[in-house]
Order: structure tokens, then C-alpha cells, then sequence
């Protein structure tokens, strides 16, 4: 960085032009990194919530008397909370102060994190993970459109790279932090504090660089487009995540929820296209054919990726008899390809302007990945396991953040925050969609083989025990090889079921328009469909007038 003062500028939004929304103001490099180092902290915080209690997960189930049920949802409570609010902060981006808005997330991560680390039950700290999980919905959402806000497209490729690589690290760390901290006298809860420290850090980064035009705009939220669209995602989850355990999936109940998600989904479409003014999710959006096919890919991506790989650190402490610790070593092969993908596209697309290559290539190594990992067991050898998630890792790194950029290039800044959000929604959707579904699968095949395996050495169990994640270190010898056998097995199965969809994202991916880079955020792309160039270059000309 000793050559930062050298750099060329980069054409952006001016952090310091009163009343003006988006003036094209030559940033530094330098100037550009100092509001971004705050940005990158909070970045680090959403990331750290999840990483760093990935590891810890066995020990609470265990501690708290859950079952793979709780497991499924202390993880998706956080998803389903960002989900649910992820398009509401990337619209009231749009409307009102941007920086209020990112240290307001960091409160709420902090008031949540406070309240997990004394749950005193499970129920408790589902609730607290659900606070937590609208602070890091503001922070994944607003850190995407402040740097959508500071740079132009064609130099928001490295900066995403910069992104990415905070993502990497934050993944890499909190497993290994964690890991540590529940071997440690903190114990589990000491892993809902690490976090705090940066947060603080990050409030105040902020408030020192992160200055930006405050614009003063008529604020009109869709209060009853977002309440319908949290109610029925959550009612079609909370369907996936207990059917099979709690209900039949054939049965009344499973209908019952099924029906009602779908229709308050329905009436969440009605409201958004007709009754709405101001709607959270503008459905315009979709005329764009980049927007319509990344946001198919999201989902599927989300599912894939989250579906299956919150589950690799259970693999390892329940499958393999791994400590916290010893589990979040492994995950450094699949991080560490994360990281180098992501640091190399996104400085070599920011050189050449162009992405879809990468996008396309990264989903490829992903369905590899995927498949490699699908046929892992109890008994796969830890350094081929750590193979395959390295060509995992070097997918997703190629692929996440520059999604995010292929839609913010088509795009006005007026709509930067919610297209920029609708991304970021549709892949938590699919994320959060698959850790229930698949948890769900995993718990009646861990369930099924767990009964039939200590039936075979002459031992009753109750429903409740089969489901149960217990603590392998207290187990007899062959009880313990039962369900080291039964998860070790189940786990491939979920990764190949999350294959298909990775290849359908694929698909996705390569049937988008590769357009250029625009140089300028006041700058209309002229190889957008004539009337999404329009639209554009309209909403362009009324911006400049602000």
C-alpha cells in the first residue's frame, strides 16, 4: 500500500458534495480505502456472526438439550431474520442517510449478540439470533450500495475483490477463533463476544471516514409489502424445516402451510406491483434480463452454498471426532480458495471490464466441488476432503461478489440499493431455504440409520434420542462408530442434493447478457435492452439534478 498516493483516480461519488446525490468526483485510491476500511469492519462483523459459532453449534445443542431440529435453526433464524429484512435496508438505502442506516445494523448486532451469550435455553437464543440477524441484514445489504455509491462499475471490481477477501477472512477466522474460544474457559457463549469489539471498532471507523451526501428525498415505505413478505417466507420455512420431524410431509399440517405461504406470497407480488407506491421490491427491476436471470441464480446459489456447507463443521466434530478447533482448521483449504478467486477476478476484471467469463467459471468449479464432495463418508481421507473444498471455495470466490456487480452495471442509482438488495435477498431466501431443507433431510437420514444401527446391536431408542446430536466423547465405543457412521453417510447425500441446483445457477449464469463495465455511475449503458437504457439514462439525468 506504499504506493497508494500514486494511484490513478477513480471516477465516483463524491463523499463531500453537498446536496448532491451523484456528482462524478475523481476519488483517490487512497481516499476510496479510507471510507472503505470502516465498510470492510462491519463486512467482517455480518460474516464473523456465523462463522465464529459454526464450531460452537454441537457444544450448545449438546449443553442446551436441542436436538438437529434447534442445530438447524439457532443457523437459520439468523438467515431467515436477513432474508426478511435484507430488501427493506437496501430501499430505505435509497431513501435516507446510508451511514445512520449502517451503524443503526451495527446496534442491533450488538443488542442480539449481547442477549445470545446468556440464553439460557434454546428457544432463548434462537430469538437472540433472530436480532443478530437483522443487524447483519443491514450490514451485507448497505455495504453492497455505499460502494455502489463511492465507485463506478468498472472500478468496483477490485474493491469487491477487497470484499471477498474480508469474507474469506472473517470465514477463515471465526471458525478457528471459535474453536478455540469453546476449548477455552469462555465456553460457547464467549463466542457471542468476540464479535462485539469489532463491531464498536467499526461504528467509529465509520463515523470518522464514511461521508457521504445526505439526500433528502421523500420517505415512503412499504410497510405491508415487507410484512407479507417476511410472513410468507417465514411460514414456507418454517414448513421445510419441521416437516418430516414434527409433521408428516403428506400430512394436513404440511398443506396447511404450504397453501398459506404460497398465498401471502402471492399477495406480497399483488402489493408490490399494484398496491405499492414506493415498493420494496420494484418489479421493473425484472424487465432487465441481467436482473431476472441473477436473481434465478441467487437463489439457486444460496440454496447450493449455504444448504451444504453450514454443515461441513458438524461433519467434522460429529463424523470425524474432531474438536472445535481441529474442525475449523479444515475449513482453511475451502476459505483459502475463496480468497485467492476472489482478490484475482476482481482485479482482473476491473483491468479488462469484462465478467462473465468468471461468473461462468466459478459456478463450474462450484457443481465440481459439489459433486466431489458428494461422495465423502466417515472414512474419506481428510486431505481429499480438504481438496474438494478447495475447488468449492474457488468457485463461490469467483462467483458471489460479481454477481452482485453484473446487476448493479444495469442499473440507476436511484434503484442501486434495491436492486443491489434483491440480490442479496434472493440468495439468504435460497440459503435459508436449503440449510431447512437439507437439515431436514439430514435429520431423517441421521434418524433412520441411527435406528437401524443400534437396533442392530440390540438397543431400543425413542424418536427423540434418534434425533438427538449428542455428545460422541460420552457414547460407549459402538454406539459411538453408529453415529459417526450415520452422519459421515448422510452428508454426501446432501451435497449431491444440492448439486442440481448449482448446475441450474450455471446454466443461469451463462445466459446472461455480458455488457461492459460502465466507467462513470452517471453514465447510461448502451447495450442494455432499449427500454431498460431509457429507463436508465432517465433515471441517470434526474439523479445528476439532485
Amino acid at each position: 500500500m506504499s504506493s497508494v498516493d500514486a494511484e490513478p483516480p477513480v471516477t465516483a461519488t463524491s463523499p463531500a458534495a453537498p446536496g448532491s446525490d451523484q456528482d462524478d468526483f475523481p476519488m483517490t485510491h487512497r481516499q476510496v480505502m479510507e471510507a472503505l476500511s470502516g465498510l470492510l469492519l462491519a463486512m467482517f462483523v455480518a460474516m464473523l456472526s456465523s462463522t465464529v459459532v459454526s464450531n460452537a453449534l454441537p457444544r450448545i445443542v449438546s449443553d442446551l438439550h436441542g436436538s438437529q431440529t434447534g442445530y438447524t435453526w439457532v443457523v437459520v433464524a439468523t438467515m431467515l431474520a436477513m432474508t426478511a429484512t435484507t430488501p427493506i435496508w437496501g430501499k430505505l438505502a435509497d431513501l435516507v442517510n446510508k451511514k445512520l442506516l449502517v451503524q443503526l445494523a451495527l446496534v442491533i448486532y450488538i443488542v442480539g449478540s449481547l442477549v445470545a451469550s446468556i440464553a439460557p435455553s434454546m428457544e432463548v437464543l434462537i430469538g437472540a439470533r433472530v436480532v443478530q440477524g437483522l443487524g447483519v441484514g443491514g450490514l451485507t445489504a448497505l455495504v453492497q450500495v455505499i460502494l455502489a455509491t463511492m465507485v463506478s462499475p468498472r472500478e468496483r471490481g477490485r474493491y469487491s475483490g477487497y470484499l471477498g477477501a474480508v469474507f474469506a477472512l472473517a470465514t477463515v477466522s471465526g471458525p478457528l477463533i471459535g474453536g478455540l474460544i469453546v476449548d477455552s474457559a469462555l465456553g460457547w457463549r464467549g463466542c457471542f463476544f468476540v464479535g462485539l469489539p469489532f463491531a464498536v471498532a467499526a461504528f467509529f471507523v465509520l463515523q470518522k471516514t464514511l461521508h457521504l451526501p445526505v439526500v433528502k428525498r421523500p420517505v415512503r415505505i412499504d410497510y405491508l409489502g415487507a410484512t407479507l413478505i417476511v410472513a410468507g417466507v417465514s411460514i414456507l420455512l418454517i414448513w421445510v424445516s419441521l416437516a418430516g420431524n414434527q409433521f408428516a410431509w403428506g400430512s394436513a399440517t404440511s398443506a396447511a402451510l404450504v397453501i398459506g405461504g404460497l398465498l401471502v406470497l402471492a399477495a406480497a407480488v399483488y402489493v408490490e406491483a399494484r398496491v405499492a407506491a414506493d415498493p420494496i421490491i420494484p418489479l421493473r427491476l425484472f424487465r432487465d434480463r441481467t436482473v431476472t436471470l441473477a436473481t434465478i441464480a441467487s437463489v439457486l446459489i444460496g440454496v447450493a452454498m449455504f444448504g451444504s456447507t453450514v454443515y461441513l463443521s458438524q461433519y467434522f466434530q460429529v463424523a470425524r471426532g474432531m474438536s472445535p478447533t481441529e474442525a475449523g482448521l479444515m475449513s482453511i483449504a475451502m476459505v483459502g480458495g475463496l480468497f485467492v478467486s476472489s482478490l484475482t477476478s476482481g482485479r482482473i476484471i476491473t483491468r479488462t471490464g469484462l465478467w462473465k467469463r468468471w461468473l461462468v467459471g466459478g459456478m463450474a468449479f462450484v457443481v465440481v466441488g459439489l459433486l466431489l464432495l458428494g461422495t465423502i463418508d466417515e472414512k474419506t481421507p481428510l486431505v481429499q476432503v480438504g481438496a474438494f473444498m478447495l475447488v468449492l471455495g474457488l468457485g463461490l470466490g469467483a462467483t458471489m461478489q460479481n454477481l452482485v456487480l453484473a446487476v448493479q452495471n444495469n442499473v440507476t442509482m436511484s434503484d442501486m440499493g434495491a436492486a443491489s438488495s434483491v440480490v442479496a435477498f434472493f440468495r439468504t431466501m435460497g440459503g435459508s431455504i436449503g440449510i431447512s431443507a437439507l437439515g431436514a433431510l439430514l435429520s431423517h437420514q441421521v434418524a433412520v440409520k441411527v435406528t437401524d444401527g443400534l437396533h442392530g446391536l440390540g438397543i431400543a431408542t425413542t424418536s427423540h434420542e434418534s434425533h438427538s446430536v449428542p455428545d460422541l466423547a460420552t457414547l460407549p465405543g459402538p454406539v459411538q462408530a453408529v453415529f459417526q457412521h450415520a452422519f459421515g453417510e448422510s452428508f454426501g447425500h446432501i451435497f449431491l442434493v444440492a448439486a442440481p441446483f448449482a448446475m441450474l445457477a450455471l446454466v443461469c449464469v451463462a445466459l446472461i447478457k455480458e455488457v461492459p463495465l460502465r466507467t462513470s455511475n452517471l453514465e447510461p449503458n448502451a447495450e442494455a435492452s432499449p427500454e431498460v437504457a431509457a429507463e436508465l439514462h432517465h433515471g441517470l439525468v434526474e439523479e445528476s439534478k439532485r
